[in-house]
């Protein structure tokens, strides 16, 4: 860059401080005649390729439109002029004054000789298309040397050299890799000859491979990251690793059905290859083993090339809801400062994916969607999808209590749920059930999987339908990117989804992808290369998308909505954008990310970004979208006014409906007999296994002739009445079908083919249905599931069965913030029943306690049921209780292992016919004979009766009273003092128990029986504990241990 200028006569050679290149721009007179004009790109070689396009569009804009300026002109000090774009094939243009050089590019196109041949075959001979370049130079500073250099030059690097279209591809964030000038391997001039098309046979073969490789690894290079685009190379990607050159490109090639269509020029192959899989929406799918499922997938994302049409109501649609919940936020972040509220700015592009989702959902009939999610975001969820009013929201932050939403102790509001009917465009609806959830992340997914699970059987039921349909209720699971990958949880949740027991019919997966875990960055936060990488184990599809660009998170929305309804498989979106403010508002992540988030600071809002789109593109004008977001902001403000009218509430919340738990639970003898009779009944031409043949024949024996019902059998009948009745029973656990100890056996398996008998399923013609599923082995997820299945179904009895009770605590989480806290967080009711299998027999530490403490410790507001049945009948009684309540609660039971087949562990038909449940078992001794009183519960009663009967006593005549407690929680307060009234002659009342001091039930009864014995017992002293010592472990794993403890607690309870 260099000029020769005269300052008076005086000649100067001239070396300025940068180029200004002026850029010849062809405009038309508002007489219709043509102009000319060469504004100029100031500094144009400090610019990369990016800003000089932006340079350059914009000072041709402006030169069309006449709104240069003077300073557009000056110093310009070289031009370039393209006479080719009337087809000039090479010009000499005029240098001009104060310039040193002046380029004219010819135009593009196939040398004179060959214009005549059609373009397939110029293709076949390799005849590559030209242009001419020519520069006129002043030779007063510039040599023709020099200018011949400097075209040699610019023709090295047109055909990129210097990495030169690699700097380009970079500097304009494109994935590709770029041609690179090669040597044409397959020209068609002259013959052909064996190895020529032996080498057109391997082309074809490599362009099959690299279609197949952009369909396995595209995603790769999709630009989905709106803080910043940095494409990896990727040689399975490059079209050179698959010895294709630009010579290939006008060749036609077989293309393998993409786009649908079998052969294409290869450019048109390398273009829908890129604008499919490399753009905004990076598509993994081709680890899918279904080939029916991969080919829908293909067809679909490669006919419109993942850019399927919107119409113009579906854009003003997207822009609405992106008004909606930038206003929400913006809303309250300055009404409400210093407020929680787990904001969405940044990622607020997931409320259109929602509508668009629950639009189709409608559209579709669907009839219910169930949603769980996190925090982040709930509250633009709760009022802009599910219209929870605004009015309501801004009465949480202004502290008032809402009587129609507030029950218990209450939740922060964005755990809270809600339900509502949604409305699309075409007057289509849709019942949608944001469920309640706690701070622990991804805990709410195995419970709106339960949800709808027992939703979809209901209208199995409703509709008759005898094939299993799950298109009429939709999951939808949103999720952070670091919980997902995190979250062991998703693993078991994602693991249940194909299992017949857990099935719901494909779940909709949304990450929303803020590339931060509180403070963690990905590379930290995870091992694998994306966070929804936990998917591909169960072969679900992953559509990530640039959370910057709406439209194509709508185009994934409805994607995902269609192979949902088509498949009934999970599917995920991953849409990745970015967290405005820290964890919460009043963090500051500049302290760990301030590189990321002074980025964040800068960047403009998706609702801004795309409203430019739109008006750009003519979709729209400034004004309609501003009256558009005015209008909502008046909404809010009118919500806002009309929260401060309103007096701080001084209500208070709800009173809880009164808990009850006696309820008439006997049934007839011929329902007694009708359930035992069928259990001994199955097909002539069924195998049963001989061994339960006649184990069930034996059974039925000894109810016809003794009378007796063990524990299985009493279990059975409250099913079987309960099945009669209309309640369906479902049971799940990991062994469940057959029992931890095989003394269930509700499932019988033919021994000589796969076949099944369910013989509570055979009842009657008019029943419930009766389902006992073996679970995958998850505590955690499974629990999950059962608990969210209890409570969208309170008819059924749903029962959940830990393997042993020492298990349970893997699913702690579910234990403490649903089934505990439910309903004092959110009027939640549930009636699960929880079977821990507990009983201190030898078996070591990990296989004789339940935890019964952490039960108790966890009672309060009669919010949950804890029990300890010893009787068969009372187990019946319990749980035939369980699906009449009224108010339900759930149930947890320290449910026998050796007392299953126990011979003192039975009950005789009257006591299902005429009795009822029992909190507490009295002791049968002689009130007059009695010298101490002994509270007990479950195994050890039967320990303590076969040592008096050992030593040739019995209860009768014992001077001892032994009385069982049935149910710790709710005490039973009125039973047990009578109890105590009734041996008032006791001067001694102990409390015994096979667990640990510090663990079982001692601390949690000592301060009830104490005050029970001031009220009834005068003449005796406190309570008394027998059992074992405190511990560290729930129980010895030594034989000889246990048993000289054991023995310490029988001779410490009986001897005097």
């Amino acid at each position: 860059y260099t000029a020769y200028r005269f300052e008076g006569e005086k000649p100067w050679h001239v070396k300025p401080g940068g180029i200004n290149l002026g850029i010849a721009v062809s405009t038309t007179n508002k007489d219709g005649s043509s102009a000319l004009v060469v504004p100029n790109i100031k500094n144009a070689n400090e610019k990369n390729f990016a800003a000089f396009v932006g340079s350059f569009d914009d000072l041709t804009k402006r030169a069309r439109l006449g709104k240069l300026t003077p300073e557009d002109f000056a110093g310009t000090t070289a031009s370039l002029t393209n006479p080719g774009m009337i087809g000039t094939f090479a010009s000499v243009p005029r240098l001009m004054v104060g310039q040193g050089l002046i380029v004219a590019t010819g135009a593009i196109t196939y040398p004179p000789e060959y214009l005549a041949l059609p373009p397939d075959e110029l293709s076949r001979m390799g005849i590559s298309q030209v242009m001419g370049l020519t520069s006129t130079y002043d030779h007063r500073i510039i040599q023709g040397a020099e200018s011949g250099a400097f075209l040699a030059y610019i023709g090295k690097l047109l055909l990129g050299g210097e990495q030169f279209y690699h700097q380009i591809f970079r500097d304009l964030g494109l994935a590709q890799p770029p041609f690179s000038i090669a040597m044409d391997s397959t020209p068609g001039i002259g013959r052909g000859t064996y190895n020529s098309e032996q080498e057109l046979i391997r082309k074809q073969g490599r362009v099959i491979q690299l279609i197949r490789a952009y369909r396995w690894r595209g995603h790769r290079l999709a630009d989905i990251n709106p803080l910043g685009y940095d494409p990896p190379y990727i040689p399975d990607l490059d079209q050179a690793e698959y010895g294709l050159s630009i010579w290939d490109l006008d060749r036609a090639f077989f293309s393998d059905g993409l786009g649908g269509k079998d052969e294409m020029l290869l450019r048109d192959i390398l273009d829908t290859l890129w604008e499919t899989y490399t753009r905004k929406v990076g598509a993994e799918f081709m680890h899918i083993a279904d080939p029916v499922e991969k080919k829908w997938l293909q067809d679909r994302i490669e006919s419109h090339r993942m850019q399927d049409p919107l119409s113009n109501a579906q854009k003003v649609r997207i822009l609405d809801r992106l008004n909606a919940a930038e206003a929400l936020e913006n809303f309250i972040h300055t009404k409400y400062i210093g407020h929680k509220r787990f904001s969405l700015e940044g990622g607020e592009t997931m409320i259109p994916i929602l509508d668009r989702i629950l639009c189709d959902a409608a559209d579709q009939e669907v009839k219910e969607v169930v949603i769980g999610m996190p925090h982040r975001g709930r509250l633009n969820v709760l009022t802009n999808i599910l219209n929870k009013p605004y009015e309501r929201l801004f009465r949480e932050f202004s502290g008032m209590i809402d009587p129609d939403t507030m029950h218990g102790s209450g939740d922060v509001k964005y755990h809270l749920g809600t339900s509502g009917t949604f409305v699309a465009p075409t007057g289509s609806e849709v019942n949608v059930r944001l469920c309640a959830n706690p701070s622990h992340l991804e805990a709410v997914g195995p419970v709106v999987e339960g949800m709808s699970r027992a939703i979809q059987e209901m209208y199995w039921v409703e509709e008759h339908n005898s094939n299993v349909n799950f298109d009429r209720v939709l999951p939808i699971i949103i999720h952070g990117d670091a919980a997902f990958a995190g979250q062991g949880v998703v693993a078991e949740t994602l693991q249940m989804s194909q299992l017949t027991g857990y099935r719901t019919g494909g779940t909709i997966h949304i990450i929303v992808n803020n590339q931060i875990g509180f403070t963690t960055n990905p590379e930290d936060a995870r091992s694998s290369q994306y966070a929804s990488d936990m998917a591909l184990m169960i072969q679900a599809p992953v559509l990530r998308v640039n959370g910057d660009d709406p439209e194509a998170c709508v185009r994934a929305a409805r994607l995902a909505m269609d192979y949902r309804q088509v498949f009934n498989k999970d599917i995920v979106i991953d849409m990745v954008c970015y967290r405005k403010y820290g964890h919460n508002e009043g963090d500051d992540p500049s302290y760990t990310q301030p590189l990321m988030y002074e980025q964040i600071k800068r960047k403009r809002s998706v609702r801004n970004l795309y409203l430019e789109l739109l008006v750009r593109r003519g979709d729209l004008t400034i004004e309609q979208a501003e009256a558009a977001m005015n209008a909502f902001q008046a909404t809010l403000h009118s919500a806002f006014d009309r929260t401060k009218e309103l007096a701080a509430s001084d209500e208070k919340p709800k009173a809880k409906p009164k808990y009850q738990f006696r309820y008439p639970t006997a049934i007839g003898r011929d329902k007694v007999d009708l359930v035992v009779k069928a259990l001994s009944e199955w097909p002539s031409d069924f195998n049963v296994h001989p061994k339960l043949k006649n184990q069930f024949l034996k059974r039925e024996k000894m109810y016809r002739e003794n009378g007796s019902i063990d524990w299985a059998l009493g279990e059975a009948i409250a099913f079987g009445s309960l099945l009669l009745e209309g309640h369906k029973v479902r049971i799940s656990g990991e062994d469940s079908q057959r029992g931890t100890f095989s003394h269930r056996h509700s499932v019988l398996h033919d021994m000589a083919n796969k076949g099944v008998y369910v013989p509570l399923n055979h009842l009657a013609e008019e029943q419930a249905p009766y389902a006992a599923f073996d679970s995958f082995l998850s505590e955690y997820a499974v629990l999950g599931f059962d608990y969210g299945f209890s409570v969208a179904d309170p008819s059924a009895l749903t029962i959940w069965e830990a393997q042993f009770g020492d298990f349970f605590n893997g699913a702690q989480i579910i234990f403490d913030q649903f089934i505990a806290a439910a309903e004092a967080k959110w009027n939640q009711h549930s009636g699960l029943v929880c079977l821990l299998p507990h009983g201190y027999e030898g078996q070591g530490p990990e296989h004789s306690s339940a935890r019964l403490e952490r039960f108790l410790q966890a009672c309060a507001e009669e919010n949950i049921q804890v029990c300890n049945f010893s009787t068969p009948a009372n187990y019946f009684h319990a749980l035939r209780r369980q699906a009449k309540m009224e108010v339900k609660k759930p149930l947890i039971v320290m449910s026998p292992k050796s007392l299953l087949r126990h011979k003192h562990v039975v009950s005789k038909p009257e006591d299902f016919t005429e009795g009822e449940f029992q909190p507490l078992i009295p002791a049968i001794s002689d009130p007059a004979r009695i010298e101490r009183l002994v509270f007990c519960s479950g195994k050890v009663y039967f320990d303590l009766l076969e040592r008096i009967e050992s030593e040739g006593g019995t209860l009768q005549g014992a001077s001892v009273a032994l009385a069982r407690l049935e149910q710790f929680y709710p005490f039973p307060e009125e039973d047990v003092l009578a109890e105590i009234k009734r041996y008032s002659r006791a001067k001694d009342i102990l409390w015994v128990q096979e667990e640990p001091e510090n663990m079982g039930a001692w601390r949690f009864v000592q301060p009830y029986l104490n005050a029970l014995i001031a009220k009834g017992n005068k003449k005796a002293k406190a309570v008394r504990y027998v059992g074992r010592n405190a511990s560290a472990s729930t129980a010895a794993g030594l034989a000889q241990v246990h048993a000289r403890e054991q023995n310490e607690i029988l001779t410490g309870t009986l001897a005097f």
